[in-house]
Protein backbone atom coordinates (compact mmCIF):
# COMPACT_ATOMS: atom_id res chain seq x y z
CA UNK A 1 0.00 0.00 0.00
CA UNK A 2 1.34 3.49 -0.84
CA UNK A 3 0.88 6.40 1.90
CA UNK A 4 1.05 10.17 0.45
CA UNK A 5 1.76 12.15 3.90
CA UNK A 6 1.44 15.73 2.92
CA UNK A 7 3.12 18.25 5.17
CA UNK A 8 7.07 18.78 6.33
CA UNK A 9 6.84 19.02 10.00
CA UNK A 10 7.83 17.05 13.01
CA UNK A 11 3.74 15.88 12.90
CA UNK A 12 4.41 14.38 9.33
CA UNK A 13 7.48 12.84 10.44
CA UNK A 14 5.54 11.39 13.42
CA UNK A 15 2.75 10.02 11.01
CA UNK A 16 5.01 8.41 8.46
CA UNK A 17 7.31 6.64 11.57
CA UNK A 18 4.27 5.10 13.23
CA UNK A 19 2.95 3.90 9.75
CA UNK A 20 6.38 2.50 8.69
CA UNK A 21 6.49 0.87 12.44
CA UNK A 22 3.90 -1.58 12.23
CA UNK A 23 5.05 -2.79 8.90
CA UNK A 24 7.67 -2.31 6.32
CA UNK A 25 5.20 -3.37 3.55
CA UNK A 26 3.51 0.18 3.72
CA UNK A 27 5.42 2.91 0.77
CA UNK A 28 5.18 6.01 2.12
CA UNK A 29 5.85 9.38 0.35
CA UNK A 30 5.77 13.09 1.92
CA UNK A 31 4.80 16.43 0.29
CA UNK A 32 7.22 18.38 0.68
CA UNK A 33 8.98 15.97 3.71
CA UNK A 34 11.82 17.58 5.40
CA UNK A 35 15.64 15.86 5.98
CA UNK A 36 14.50 13.36 8.63
CA UNK A 37 11.88 12.08 6.26
CA UNK A 38 14.35 10.81 3.54
CA UNK A 39 15.40 7.75 6.08
CA UNK A 40 11.41 6.38 5.89
CA UNK A 41 10.24 7.84 2.78
CA UNK A 42 10.59 9.48 -0.62
CA UNK A 43 10.15 13.30 -0.50
CA UNK A 44 8.80 15.11 -3.31
CA UNK A 45 8.84 18.63 -3.98
CA UNK A 46 5.35 20.25 -4.47
CA UNK A 47 3.32 22.97 -3.46
CA UNK A 48 0.87 21.59 -0.67
CA UNK A 49 -1.86 24.44 -1.74
CA UNK A 50 -2.03 23.36 -5.24
CA UNK A 51 -3.95 20.53 -5.42
CA UNK A 52 -3.75 19.96 -8.98
CA UNK A 53 -0.19 19.55 -8.81
CA UNK A 54 -0.84 16.97 -5.70
CA UNK A 55 -3.61 14.75 -7.77
CA UNK A 56 -0.83 14.56 -10.67
CA UNK A 57 1.47 13.36 -7.94
CA UNK A 58 -1.12 11.15 -6.19
CA UNK A 59 -1.55 9.62 -10.19
CA UNK A 60 1.72 9.34 -10.77
CA UNK A 61 2.74 7.32 -7.72
CA UNK A 62 -0.18 5.47 -7.71
CA UNK A 63 -1.30 6.58 -3.80
CA UNK A 64 -3.87 4.84 -1.94
CA UNK A 65 -4.19 7.18 1.09
CA UNK A 66 -3.37 9.96 1.41
CA UNK A 67 -2.91 12.13 5.09
CA UNK A 68 -2.98 15.83 5.44
CA UNK A 69 -1.00 16.90 8.49
CA UNK A 70 -1.55 21.01 8.62
CA UNK A 71 -4.31 22.63 9.11
CA UNK A 72 -4.01 25.29 6.13
CA UNK A 73 -4.87 22.84 3.22
CA UNK A 74 -8.20 21.63 5.21
CA UNK A 75 -9.16 24.81 5.18
CA UNK A 76 -8.50 25.76 2.08
CA UNK A 77 -10.59 22.06 1.08
CA UNK A 78 -7.98 19.26 -0.06
CA UNK A 79 -10.52 16.53 1.54
CA UNK A 80 -13.57 17.75 -0.39
CA UNK A 81 -11.26 18.34 -3.56
CA UNK A 82 -10.01 14.46 -3.26
CA UNK A 83 -12.96 13.09 -2.28
CA UNK A 84 -14.86 14.52 -5.04
CA UNK A 85 -12.11 12.59 -7.42
CA UNK A 86 -12.48 9.60 -6.02
CA UNK A 87 -9.31 8.99 -3.59
CA UNK A 88 -9.02 7.97 -0.24
CA UNK A 89 -8.07 11.14 2.07
CA UNK A 90 -7.63 11.34 5.78
CA UNK A 91 -9.21 14.61 8.24
CA UNK A 92 -11.98 16.92 8.10
CA UNK A 93 -13.64 18.26 5.42
CA UNK A 94 -13.72 22.23 4.21
CA UNK A 95 -16.76 22.61 6.45
CA UNK A 96 -15.60 20.88 9.51
CA UNK A 97 -12.16 22.35 9.45
CA UNK A 98 -13.84 25.57 10.15
CA UNK A 99 -13.67 24.61 13.57
CA UNK A 100 -10.07 25.80 13.27
CA UNK A 101 -10.31 27.93 10.55
CA UNK A 102 -12.12 30.40 12.61
CA UNK A 103 -12.06 31.35 16.84
CA UNK A 104 -14.82 33.43 16.48
CA UNK A 105 -16.77 29.97 15.12
CA UNK A 106 -15.16 27.73 17.20
CA UNK A 107 -16.70 29.84 20.16
CA UNK A 108 -19.87 30.51 18.97
CA UNK A 109 -20.48 26.66 18.80
CA UNK A 110 -19.46 25.90 22.31
CA UNK A 111 -21.68 28.87 23.14
CA UNK A 112 -24.64 27.01 21.56
CA UNK A 113 -23.81 23.78 22.86
CA UNK A 114 -22.99 24.44 26.57
CA UNK A 115 -19.26 23.58 26.02
CA UNK A 116 -17.39 25.22 29.21
CA UNK A 117 -14.97 27.79 27.41
CA UNK A 118 -14.08 31.52 28.74
CA UNK A 119 -16.53 33.88 28.26
CA UNK A 120 -15.81 36.15 25.58
CA UNK A 121 -16.93 38.71 22.88
CA UNK A 122 -16.27 39.27 19.30
CA UNK A 123 -15.53 41.89 16.68
CA UNK A 124 -14.49 42.98 13.82
CA UNK A 125 -13.22 46.39 13.89
CA UNK A 126 -10.09 48.49 15.61
CA UNK A 127 -12.66 50.78 17.26
CA UNK A 128 -14.99 48.25 18.78
CA UNK A 129 -12.08 46.42 20.31
CA UNK A 130 -10.55 49.56 21.74
CA UNK A 131 -14.13 49.94 23.75
CA UNK A 132 -13.89 46.26 24.86
CA UNK A 133 -10.55 46.46 26.09
CA UNK A 134 -11.16 50.32 28.09
CA UNK A 135 -13.39 47.85 29.88
CA UNK A 136 -11.42 45.21 30.74
CA UNK A 137 -8.35 44.62 33.08
CA UNK A 138 -5.56 42.07 33.00
CA UNK A 139 -4.82 39.97 32.11
CA UNK A 140 -7.24 38.71 29.65
CA UNK A 141 -6.32 36.87 25.67
CA UNK A 142 -6.89 38.40 22.53
CA UNK A 143 -7.49 35.61 19.32
CA UNK A 144 -7.13 36.14 15.77
CA UNK A 145 -9.82 34.59 14.39
CA UNK A 146 -8.36 32.88 11.46
CA UNK A 147 -5.53 30.74 11.46
CA UNK A 148 -2.00 32.11 12.02
CA UNK A 149 0.35 29.09 12.77
CA UNK A 150 0.00 28.45 16.81
CA UNK A 151 0.91 32.62 16.75
CA UNK A 152 -2.62 34.44 17.05
CA UNK A 153 -3.15 34.17 20.73
CA UNK A 154 -1.60 36.82 23.40
CA UNK A 155 -2.11 37.20 27.15
CA UNK A 156 -2.62 40.58 27.23
CA UNK A 157 -1.99 41.81 30.57
CA UNK A 158 -3.18 45.93 30.55
CA UNK A 159 -4.53 48.41 27.82
CA UNK A 160 -1.68 49.66 25.82
CA UNK A 161 -0.65 46.01 25.20
CA UNK A 162 -4.04 45.07 23.96
CA UNK A 163 -3.99 48.14 22.02
CA UNK A 164 -0.78 47.23 20.39
CA UNK A 165 -2.29 44.12 19.40
CA UNK A 166 -5.20 45.46 17.90
CA UNK A 167 -3.25 48.12 16.05
CA UNK A 168 -1.52 45.20 14.69
CA UNK A 169 -3.93 42.93 13.97
CA UNK A 170 -6.81 45.92 12.36
CA UNK A 171 -4.25 48.92 11.16
CA UNK A 172 -1.15 46.96 10.35
CA UNK A 173 -2.98 43.53 8.92
CA UNK A 174 -0.14 41.41 10.72
CA UNK A 175 -2.06 38.34 9.52
CA UNK A 176 -3.93 37.45 6.38
CA UNK A 177 -7.22 37.28 5.61
CA UNK A 178 -10.46 40.25 7.38
CA UNK A 179 -9.46 41.09 10.19
CA UNK A 180 -11.81 39.50 13.32
CA UNK A 181 -10.53 38.59 17.11
CA UNK A 182 -12.07 36.92 20.15
CA UNK A 183 -11.72 38.41 23.22
CA UNK A 184 -12.15 36.49 26.39
CA UNK A 185 -11.08 36.00 29.69
CA UNK A 186 -7.71 34.71 30.29
CA UNK A 187 -8.66 31.08 32.55
CA UNK A 188 -5.97 30.38 35.33
CA UNK A 189 -5.19 26.55 35.47
CA UNK A 190 -3.01 23.85 33.76
CA UNK A 191 -3.08 23.23 29.86
CA UNK A 192 -4.03 19.99 28.36
CA UNK A 193 -3.94 18.73 24.90
CA UNK A 194 -6.51 16.01 24.63
CA UNK A 195 -7.42 14.81 20.98
CA UNK A 196 -10.01 12.04 19.53
CA UNK A 197 -10.24 9.91 16.41
CA UNK A 198 -13.64 10.11 14.97
CA UNK A 199 -15.88 9.87 12.05
CA UNK A 200 -18.41 11.72 14.19
CA UNK A 201 -21.27 9.03 15.50
CA UNK A 202 -17.95 7.17 17.36
CA UNK A 203 -14.71 8.12 19.00
CA UNK A 204 -11.54 7.13 20.07
CA UNK A 205 -9.60 8.94 23.19
CA UNK A 206 -6.15 9.45 22.59
CA UNK A 207 -3.55 9.73 25.39
CA UNK A 208 -3.64 12.99 27.14
CA UNK A 209 -0.70 15.63 26.77
CA UNK A 210 0.78 18.80 28.17
CA UNK A 211 2.46 21.00 26.14
CA UNK A 212 4.52 23.99 26.58
CA UNK A 213 3.77 26.79 23.97
CA UNK A 214 6.20 29.76 25.66
CA UNK A 215 9.33 29.84 24.23
CA UNK A 216 11.70 29.62 27.16
CA UNK A 217 11.81 27.77 30.36
CA UNK A 218 9.05 28.86 33.14
CA UNK A 219 6.73 29.76 30.65
CA UNK A 220 8.28 33.06 29.92
CA UNK A 221 8.71 34.60 26.20
CA UNK A 222 6.98 34.42 23.51
CA UNK A 223 4.26 32.47 22.14
CA UNK A 224 5.03 29.36 19.89
CA UNK A 225 3.81 26.34 18.14
CA UNK A 226 5.04 24.40 21.19
CA UNK A 227 8.64 24.18 22.56
CA UNK A 228 7.73 20.23 23.78
CA UNK A 229 5.37 17.97 25.43
CA UNK A 230 4.60 14.79 27.25
CA UNK A 231 2.09 12.03 28.02
CA UNK A 232 0.36 11.53 30.55
CA UNK A 233 0.22 14.32 32.47
CA UNK A 234 1.32 14.36 36.19
CA UNK A 235 -2.60 15.79 37.28
CA UNK A 236 -4.18 13.85 34.33
CA UNK A 237 -6.66 11.07 36.57
CA UNK A 238 -9.61 9.22 35.17
CA UNK A 239 -12.09 11.30 37.07
CA UNK A 240 -10.48 13.97 34.60
CA UNK A 241 -11.02 12.15 31.74
CA UNK A 242 -14.83 11.07 32.46
CA UNK A 243 -15.49 14.65 33.13
CA UNK A 244 -13.76 15.85 29.96
CA UNK A 245 -15.61 13.12 27.93
CA UNK A 246 -19.34 14.42 29.52
CA UNK A 247 -19.04 18.13 29.69
CA UNK A 248 -16.52 18.83 26.26
CA UNK A 249 -16.22 15.86 23.81
CA UNK A 250 -19.81 14.28 24.16
CA UNK A 251 -21.65 17.56 23.78
CA UNK A 252 -18.84 18.32 20.73
CA UNK A 253 -19.99 15.34 18.77
CA UNK A 254 -23.67 16.31 19.54
CA UNK A 255 -23.02 19.67 18.18
CA UNK A 256 -21.60 18.06 14.90
CA UNK A 257 -24.78 15.77 13.96
CA UNK A 258 -27.13 18.17 14.70
CA UNK A 259 -25.25 20.94 12.82
CA UNK A 260 -25.22 18.47 10.17
CA UNK A 261 -21.33 18.57 9.90
CA UNK A 262 -19.70 15.28 8.60
CA UNK A 263 -16.46 15.32 10.68
CA UNK A 264 -14.15 12.49 9.87
CA UNK A 265 -10.38 12.55 11.35
CA UNK A 266 -8.70 14.06 14.22
CA UNK A 267 -10.03 16.15 16.61
CA UNK A 268 -8.33 18.58 18.98
CA UNK A 269 -9.44 19.77 22.15
CA UNK A 270 -6.80 22.60 23.45
CA UNK A 271 -7.83 22.53 27.36
CA UNK A 272 -7.35 24.53 30.61
CA UNK A 273 -7.85 22.53 33.71
CA UNK A 274 -9.14 24.75 36.21
CA UNK A 275 -10.50 24.77 39.88
CA UNK A 276 -14.09 24.74 38.65
CA UNK A 277 -12.81 21.33 35.95
CA UNK A 278 -11.58 21.66 32.25
CA UNK A 279 -12.30 24.48 29.89
CA UNK A 280 -12.40 24.34 26.57
CA UNK A 281 -9.31 27.23 25.04
CA UNK A 282 -9.22 26.10 21.56
CA UNK A 283 -10.48 23.24 18.42
CA UNK A 284 -8.19 22.25 16.25
CA UNK A 285 -8.95 19.86 13.12
CA UNK A 286 -5.54 17.94 12.97
CA UNK A 287 -2.86 15.96 14.94
CA UNK A 288 -1.38 18.46 17.24
CA UNK A 289 2.10 19.57 16.74
CA UNK A 290 4.71 18.56 19.14
CA UNK A 291 1.64 16.46 20.77
CA UNK A 292 1.57 13.40 17.72
CA UNK A 293 5.61 13.04 18.51
CA UNK A 294 4.36 11.82 21.86
CA UNK A 295 0.89 10.40 21.11
CA UNK A 296 1.89 8.16 18.03
CA UNK A 297 4.71 6.31 20.32
CA UNK A 298 2.67 5.26 22.65
CA UNK A 299 0.24 3.95 20.25
CA UNK A 300 -0.14 0.18 20.02
CA UNK A 301 -0.97 -1.57 16.15
CA UNK A 302 -1.69 0.13 12.80
CA UNK A 303 -2.75 3.32 12.37
CA UNK A 304 -3.95 2.70 8.78
CA UNK A 305 -6.29 0.64 9.99
CA UNK A 306 -7.47 3.11 12.26
CA UNK A 307 -7.25 5.92 9.66
CA UNK A 308 -9.14 3.81 7.23
CA UNK A 309 -12.07 2.67 8.99
CA UNK A 310 -12.25 6.73 10.18
CA UNK A 311 -13.08 7.47 6.06
CA UNK A 312 -15.19 4.80 6.09
CA UNK A 313 -17.02 5.80 9.09
CA UNK A 314 -16.67 2.59 10.79
CA UNK A 315 -14.67 3.48 13.75
CA UNK A 316 -16.41 1.63 16.09
CA UNK A 317 -15.20 -1.29 14.85
CA UNK A 318 -11.80 -0.26 15.65
CA UNK A 319 -9.86 -0.31 19.55
CA UNK A 320 -6.18 0.91 20.03
CA UNK A 321 -4.45 -0.42 22.56
CA UNK A 322 -1.95 2.44 24.47
CA UNK A 323 1.51 1.81 26.18
CA UNK A 324 1.70 2.18 29.82
CA UNK A 325 5.50 3.34 29.61
CA UNK A 326 5.60 7.45 29.87
CA UNK A 327 6.47 9.90 26.80
CA UNK A 328 8.60 12.99 26.09
CA UNK A 329 9.46 15.54 23.69
CA UNK A 330 11.80 18.41 23.37
CA UNK A 331 12.08 20.53 20.47
CA UNK A 332 14.96 22.19 19.34
CA UNK A 333 14.59 25.45 17.86
CA UNK A 334 16.74 27.72 16.02
CA UNK A 335 18.14 31.39 18.27
CA UNK A 336 15.33 33.69 17.10
CA UNK A 337 12.24 31.40 16.78
CA UNK A 338 9.50 32.28 16.86
CA UNK A 339 10.29 35.59 15.06
CA UNK A 340 12.72 35.23 12.89
CA UNK A 341 15.97 33.03 12.29
CA UNK A 342 18.85 31.76 10.10
CA UNK A 343 18.79 28.73 8.16
CA UNK A 344 21.21 26.86 6.86
CA UNK A 345 23.03 25.49 9.69
CA UNK A 346 24.69 22.61 9.71
CA UNK A 347 23.11 19.59 12.14
CA UNK A 348 25.89 17.39 13.99
CA UNK A 349 26.27 14.69 16.02
CA UNK A 350 23.03 13.12 14.87
CA UNK A 351 24.35 9.81 14.76
CA UNK A 352 25.82 9.78 17.88
CA UNK A 353 22.50 9.93 19.84
CA UNK A 354 20.90 6.69 21.27
CA UNK A 355 17.60 5.38 23.26
CA UNK A 356 15.37 7.97 21.49
CA UNK A 357 13.92 8.97 18.60
CA UNK A 358 14.42 11.99 16.53
CA UNK A 359 11.63 13.70 14.62
CA UNK A 360 12.76 16.11 12.18
CA UNK A 361 10.39 19.65 11.27
CA UNK A 362 12.29 22.36 10.04
CA UNK A 363 15.30 20.27 8.62
CA UNK A 364 16.73 19.57 4.87
CA UNK A 365 19.32 17.36 3.51
CA UNK A 366 21.48 18.75 0.65
CA UNK A 367 24.72 17.65 -0.39
CA UNK A 368 24.85 14.57 2.11
CA UNK A 369 24.28 17.29 5.31
CA UNK A 370 21.63 17.80 7.26
CA UNK A 371 20.64 21.52 7.64
CA UNK A 372 18.52 23.39 9.42
CA UNK A 373 15.60 25.03 7.26
CA UNK A 374 13.22 25.90 10.03
CA UNK A 375 12.47 27.74 13.53
CA UNK A 376 11.39 23.80 15.22
CA UNK A 377 14.70 21.84 14.11
CA UNK A 378 14.18 18.76 15.96
CA UNK A 379 11.92 17.07 18.47
CA UNK A 380 13.71 14.46 20.50
CA UNK A 381 11.48 11.86 21.57
CA UNK A 382 12.20 9.41 24.63
CA UNK A 383 10.14 6.36 26.46
CA UNK A 384 10.07 4.96 29.71
CA UNK A 385 8.35 3.76 32.96
CA UNK A 386 10.40 6.53 35.00
CA UNK A 387 10.00 10.43 34.70
CA UNK A 388 13.44 11.03 35.50
CA UNK A 389 15.06 8.67 33.83
CA UNK A 390 13.37 9.92 30.71
CA UNK A 391 14.18 13.68 30.91
CA UNK A 392 17.51 12.11 31.55
CA UNK A 393 18.03 10.23 28.52
CA UNK A 394 16.30 12.90 26.43
CA UNK A 395 17.63 15.62 27.54
CA UNK A 396 21.47 13.97 27.14
CA UNK A 397 20.30 13.27 23.60
CA UNK A 398 19.06 17.07 23.52
CA UNK A 399 22.38 18.36 24.64
CA UNK A 400 24.71 15.73 21.83
CA UNK A 401 23.00 17.50 18.73
CA UNK A 402 25.36 20.72 17.93
CA UNK A 403 24.10 23.47 15.53
CA UNK A 404 25.13 27.24 15.30
CA UNK A 405 22.15 29.12 17.31
CA UNK A 406 20.14 25.76 18.67
CA UNK A 407 18.06 26.72 21.46
CA UNK A 408 15.71 24.42 23.64
CA UNK A 409 13.43 24.61 27.02
CA UNK A 410 15.49 22.78 29.78
CA UNK A 411 11.84 22.33 32.03
CA UNK A 412 9.73 19.82 29.96
CA UNK A 413 8.00 17.44 31.74
CA UNK A 414 8.46 18.96 35.43
CA UNK A 415 5.72 20.05 37.36
CA UNK A 416 5.49 23.08 39.95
Amino acid sequence: MKILVIGSGGREHAIAWKIKEFSRRYEVFAIPGNGGFTSIGECIKGDISNFGEILNIVNTKKINIIIVGPENPLADGIVDFFETNGYKIFGPNKKAAFFEASKCFAKEFMKKYKIPTADFEITNSFEEGIKIVEKRKGPYVIKYDGLAAGKGVRVIENFEEGKNYLEEIFIKKIFKGEPKVVIEDCLIGKELSYLIFTDTNSYISMVPVKDYKRVDDGDKGSNTGGMGCYSPPSYFNKELEEEIKRKIVEPTLEGLQKENIDYRGVLYFGLMITEKGPYVLEYNVRFGDPETQVILPRMEGDLIEVIESIIEGNLNKVKIKWKEEKSLCVVIASKGYPGDYEKGKEIKNIDKVKDVILFHAGTKKENGKILTDGGRVIGVVGIDKDIKKLRGKVYKAVETIEFEGKHYRKDIGLEK
